[in-house]
């Protein structure tokens, strides 16, 4: 469908990879994984023309329509939510407003010959239209929009009127809704709640009938839909065929496999210039030292590509908390609305959080997680009812918007540095170490990060602190696989407390014991872990 050829891109300085190939072939789903900075999205951007290859050929099939959704929606405004995820097929309502206007002209007297060809052109134009799906693509737009969680009463709502997440959704139903032969994928997870997620999860699965490339760092989605894995890493692109668990224990087979063919190497190379060194000055042996120096000459040299840097980080031991971490007793939450009323959050909401607990707060969006844990961490007081912090509980809290407060003047050494005044140069330069903040990087503006560079930046000031207590609002948003499974390893052994939000299934599933449904303002207390309360939830199904 799709042939990459002897691909070879550079950016500068930086080769992002030389004589890479890979192929997208009809009906697979390839996952695309690697370090940031490597060349995924490069990848993407040279497949739909935005960018050229300095080398090699791209070869796409005949009339393949490629779909393309990326981290940048561009500037939406002018339409409804329904009106703009159609709009992807612009060519096919423009293919109805000819069958209309065909069908209009029908109805006007002409001679035998020109109703013939106006009948022709008509079939023709009839077939294609059904052909790209043009008699159910507004019934289909609805259905991807309420899938992505954007229900029948927003469905006519500007689009100007929508936060950026929800955009992210409505740009990814006009990509979905389009229904091409080939659909790139740019962590189409980001912004989406876990129904969202299983929903588009089941669509690429079982609805959607092309070829797909994405990228996501979400590891079930990743495994549950990925047939290939492709790695672009250390200047070339590396095929696998299996899901990402697959390539993670074909990788290390791989790599183990380079390192002993390298040591053999080696000692036959020492060996070599052992015995040229060895008999380099003797005449009688001349002959025999220049067909060592030409062998070795010849031969290719195997290299050894470095590994991917690995964040590494340990929360300090956490000083002991009371027994009883937080007490809940009929705790509500209301907001306030513009006409003067309010609406209610949650009401009613009582339970006891235990010392070493792990608890998830899992709901639909919009169902007040967010406002759980900002209530629970004392970010906003509670309407009726009492939250107890226990004794000697201290609280790290993170939240969705944390990476909003941090000081954009400042560097990533002083943001650090302002969380432990009281610690040298070097302790606050090996815990920026230890979130791959090194060298000159310790010293860039916090308005010059990433999203995942300043999560990164929020989390080793959590890490600084004595905390016993981490309240967690989706942690995981802006890491990739790799940095998310070291934060896992790390709460994992954290012998706090957690009370986490997050929609990585995988995380919550390895982390949790406990589970708090917000469910129509009420808590429902799952006295189980992640899938103990996912078997719950599809009983009552």
């Amino acid at each position: 469908m799709i042939h990459l050829n002897n691909i070879s891109k550079q950016h500068g300085p930086q080769i992002l990879f030389a004589n890479a190939s890979f192929q997208i072939l009809p009906g697979t789903c390839t996952g695309m994984v690697g370090p940031n900075g490597a060349g995924k999205t490069t990848i993407f951007r040279l497949i739909t023309r935005e960018e050229e290859a300095d080398k090699g050929d791209i070869i796409c099939a005949k009339n393949t329509k490629i779909g393309y959704f990326s981290q940048d929606v561009g500037d939406m405004k002018g339409h409804s939510a329904l009106e703009e995820v159609m709009s992807g097929a612009s060519d096919v309502v423009l293919l109805g407003k000819e069958i209309r206007a065909m069908e209009k002209e029908m109805a006007i007297p002409m001679d035998d010959d020109a109703m013939a060809n106006l009948l022709e052109r008509y079939g023709d134009k009839v077939e294609e239209f059904e052909h790209r799906g043009g008699y159910d693509l507004e019934s289909r737009a609805q259905a991807v929009l309420t899938g992505l969680g954007i229900g029948p009463d927003d469905y006519n709502r500007q689009v100007e009127d929508f936060s950026g997440g929800w955009k992210m959704r409505i740009a990814l139903a006009r990509i979905l809704t389009i229904q091409p032969d080939v659909l790139l994928l740019d962590e189409p997870t980001n912004h989406l709640d876990v129904e969202s997620i299983i929903w588009l999860e089941n669509w690429l699965a079982n609805e959607f009938k092309g070829a797909v490339l994405m990228t996501c760092h979400d590891h079930d989605f990743m495994n549950r839909l990925a047939t290939r894995t492709v790695e672009v890493a250390n200047q070339t692109v590396t095929v696998y065929g299996g899901n990402y668990d697959f390539y993670i224990k074909e990788r290390e087979i791989r790599r183990e496999q380079l390192l002993a063919s390298y040591k053999r190497q080696q000692d036959m190379l020492a060996k070599e210039e052992e015995f040229i060194a060895r008999f380099a000055a003797r005449a009688s042996h001349a002959s025999q030292v220049q067909s060592r120096v030409k062998k070795i000459e010849k031969i290719e040299r195997i290299e050894i590509p470095p590994e991917q840097k690995r964040i590494v980080f340990a929360f300090a031991e956490p000083p002991r908390s009371g027994d009883d971490v937080i007490g809940l007793s009929r705790v509500g939450k209301t907001w306030p609305l513009p006409d003067g009323k309010e609406k209610s959050v949650f009401g009613g909401v009582s339970g006891m959080v235990r010392r070493g607990e792990k608890i998830a707060v899992v709901g639909v969006n919009g169902a007040g997680k967010s406002t759980f844990l900002k209530v629970v961490a004392g970010e906003t007081p509670v309407t009726s009812g009492k939250v107890t912090i226990g004794a000697n509980v201290n609280i790290g809290y993170f939240s969705q918007h944390a990476m909003d407060i941090l000081d954009p003047k400042k560097t990533v050494f002083e943001t650090v540095q302002d969380t432990i005044p009281m610690a040298n140069i070097g302790v606050v330069r090996n815990l920026c170490a230890a979130f791959l903040f090194q060298g000159d990087m310790i010293e860039k503006r916090i308005d010059m990060l990433s999203g995942g560079e300043k999560s990164r930046v929020v989390l080793a000031t959590l890490l600084a602190r004595p905390i016993n207590l981490l309240i967690l609002d989706e942690p995981t948003n802006h890491l990739d696989i790799l940095a998310r499974e070291v934060l896992l390893d790390a709460l994992k052994s954290f012998s706090g407390t957690v009370v986490i939000v997050s929609h990585d299934r995988h995380f919550l599933r390895s982390l949790v014991s406990r589970v708090f449904a917000i469910d129509h303002g009420e808590m429902i207390s799952y006295e189980g872990d992640y899938a103990y309360y996912q078997s719950k939830i599809k009983d009552q199904s």
